[in-house]
């Protein structure tokens, strides 16, 4: 399952058999881990959105919002963090996040990953 802003999905994801929802509480009353991801502002020529703050209000997670759910749910996020937007600095140092160990082991996961898949090349 994805969440977010429509403008931000794909528009055809829901082909591929991935379920979409807007509304934050419902997705995380279906998971169990949340990778939350960063708004890059810095990469849009337009606004996919009205504000960071409507953003915020509609698709941030803060600690209010992570104890309304009946379950715990481990918070990802890959990093850089913009906090106070898509994650408030009280959840993303909680001990439901487990972002730093992600950050950290980030690299060595995407090399090896492209070390296998550079193995199974057909070299002529």
């Amino acid at each position: 399952m994805v969440c977010g802003p429509t403008t931000l999905i794909p528009k055809y994801i829901n082909q591929l058999g991935v379920k979409v929802e807007t509304d934050l509480r419902k997705a995380l009353n279906w998971c169990d881990v949340a990778n939350m991801l960063r708004i890059q502002l810095e990469r849009q020529d337009i606004k996919y959105f009205p504000s960071l703050r409507e953003y915020t209000m509609q698709f941030g997670l803060d600690m209010n919002l992570l104890n309304e759910i009946d379950k715990p749910i481990t918070i990802m996020h890959p990093g850089p963090i913009n906090r106070g937007v898509e994650i408030s600095s009280e959840v993303a140092d909680s001990d439901n996040a487990i972002i730093l160990n992600q950050v950290e082991n980030g690299v060595a996961i995407r090399m090896s990953v492209i070390y296998l898949l550079a193995g199974k090349i057909n070299r002529v």
